[in-house]
Parts: C-alpha cells; sequence; structure tokens
C-alpha cells in the first residue's frame, strides 16, 4: 500500500470515471486501472463497481477510501511541517480573532504583516472565544487574539494593548452634557448590548455590574435595553436613535457617518477597559511566524 495508490482511489471516488481521475493525477488510465486494482487484491475488498458507464464506490470502499483521504492529509501536514523547519515564513499563517477586535485590527495587521513576511499568507477569522479555544486546541487556527483572562493547558499568550470603553451616543443626548459618564447614568437609558457569547457583553457586565439586574429585566427596548449581534450594528442602532451603548476604544473611530450623528464620552474613574492579547500552542512549530505576527501586532495603531 502506497500513498500514491490512496491518491488513486480517493481521485476515482471524486470523479467517478476512471479517465478524469487518471488524468487529474497525471498518469495514463491503464497505471491508475493497475493500481487501484493491486490495492483492491492486497486489501481483499472490492473498493468500487465497475460497469460501462459508471464507477460507484462500494459500502465498505466508503469507510476505506475516507480513511484514505485522512491519510493523505496528515502525509501533507508532515510535508509542511518539513517545509517551516527550512523556512516558517512562506507557508500561511492562520488567526482568529474576536468579533470586537477582528474588525478594527485586521485592517492595520495585513500590511503591517506583509512587510515582515510577505511569502506568508494570512488567513483570518472572525469568532466567539469558545469557538477560538476549539479551533486553537484542535490545530484549525495557528493563533488567536482574544481577551485576558484566557487560561488554557499548554497555550501561551503574550499581551497586545489595554483599551479602555466608552460611551456612545446619538448626538444632541442630554448625557452629552457630561464630561463623564457613570455607570449607573446608563441604568435609566435605552441600553443596546451585544448578545449572548460575545466576551466583551461579559466584559462590560462585569466592569459595570450595576447594569446587570439591568440587563437582566430588560426584553425590548421599552423596557430598557435589546441586544445585538455587531458593534456595528449596535453603531447602526444608536446613530439612529434607538439608544446608547458602550464600545472599546478602538471601535470608536468611524468613517461611515456625517459628525454630526454620534459623539462618545468616556467613563468616569475607574474607567472599565480590557486587554487585547495573542494566543497560540505552545507547541506550534513555527514560532518564527509567531515572532512576526506578535511585531507586526505591536505595530498596529488601533485606537
Amino acid at each position: 500500500m502506497t500513498l500514491t495508490e490512496l491518491r488513486y482511489i480517493v481521485t476515482l471516488a471524486q470523479e467517478q470515471h476512471f479517465g478524469r481521475a487518471a488524468s487529474k493525477c497525471s498518469v495514463s488510465q491503464p497505471t491508475l486501472s493497475v493500481g487501484v486494482k493491486k490495492l483492491e487484491d492486497e486489501l481483499g475488498v472490492a473498493l468500487f463497481e465497475r460497469t460501462r458507464n459508471a464507477v460507484r464506490v462500494t459500502p465498505q470502499g466508503e469507510l476505506i477510501i475516507s480513511q484514505a483521504q485522512k491519510v493523505l492529509e496528515e502525509a501533507l501536514t508532515i510535508k509542511q511541517l518539513a517545509k517551516a523547519a527550512h523556512d516558517q515564513l512562506s507557508s500561511s499563517l492562520r488567526v482568529g480573532a474576536i468579533y470586537t477586535v477582528g474588525p478594527y485590527l485586521f485592517p492595520h495587521l495585513v500590511p503591517q504583516l506583509a512587510k515582515r513576511a510577505a511569502n506568508m499568507p494570512l488567513y483570518i477569522e472572525e469568532n466567539f472565544t469558545a469557538v477560538l479555544r476549539r479551533k486553537l486546541r484542535m490545530g484549525e487556527l495557528d493563533a488567536i487574539i482574544i481577551a485576558l483572562p484566557f487560561n488554557e493547558p499548554d497555550v501561551l499568550t503574550t499581551p497586545l494593548y489595554d483599551e479602555s470603553f466608552r460611551v456612545l451616543l446619538p448626538c444632541g443626548h442630554h448625557l452629552e452634557q457630561q464630561a463623564e459618564i457613570d455607570p449607573a447614568d446608563l441604568v435609566q437609558e435605552h441600553l443596546l448590548l451585544l448578545g449572548e457569547g460575545h466576551c466583551f457583553r461579559d466584559q462590560l457586565l462585569e466592569a459595570c455590574p450595576i447594569l446587570v439586574n439591568k440587563k437582566e429585566g430588560a426584553t425590548d427596548i421599552d423596557g430598557g435595553g435589546i441586544e445585538a449581534t455587531s458593534l456595528e450594528t449596535i453603531r447602526h442602532m444608536v446613530a439612529s436613535g434607538m439608544g446608547v451603548s458602550v464600545l472599546p476604544q478602538s471601535a470608536v473611530v468611524d468613517h461611515h457617518y456625517a459628525p454630526n450623528l454620534l459623539s462618545t464620552r468616556p467613563f468616569r474613574k475607574p474607567v472599565p477597559g480590557r486587554t487585547v492579547a495573542l494566543a497560540w500552542r505552545a507547541s506550534f512549530p513555527r514560532p518564527k511566524a509567531i515572532d512576526a505576527l506578535i511585531d507586526a501586532l505591536l505595530q498596529c495603531s488601533v485606537g
């Protein structure tokens, strides 16, 4: 059994045609046919049903071909690891970020990383902290950008920047008259929050516990609060006069609206905020790629 033969059966299962499969494998049709038959004889199982007009995978063949696909993927990973040992900045880097960081950080990160690793394509993803945590553990992502605290076995973290929270108001709102906002000032307002699962929501309610009971008692805007799916959705609703909200400093800058639609105010001390950090597996085999990523992130201006 060879990797070449496994590639033959996986490709034949995909194409369901000997000629097309042979072309995709860059071999002659007789060569592919002989390789498939040789593997079937070795295994003692018919992997395909052959008719004049079609090739179909047998029930036994489905399980074997599925496993063969996994073997080929693992073999590719081995090659990538070997390549990375020679040039750690030559293959793609898969980076995830929480929803309240990605849209504001990635536009700065992409050009900064390109300066340091021009041959390292950047795959980016935005998701909830829990999903990013799982993907990091499973190897689906190489590094993730999250808010501290973040505790995970065999995962390293480094702080990137601290940012404060600010109150977002529609222009003309009575709270604009105050230089600083106390969390208690928001209790009587129509407060727009992110939905369950967003860590920024949890960070805000933890930093301003007076808002927790307000959130629990509000089911609609007339009750005092509603929930949104993203910070940009919240920004649009505040601009339309539906209520007030709180944003991290990096999300405050906006170029979509005229100056007379939105305004922000800082919180009264102690000002709530968060620390954004990078996390990656301690066993990740490309430390130079992580170093380049950290260097690029530290040069980003998101405030």
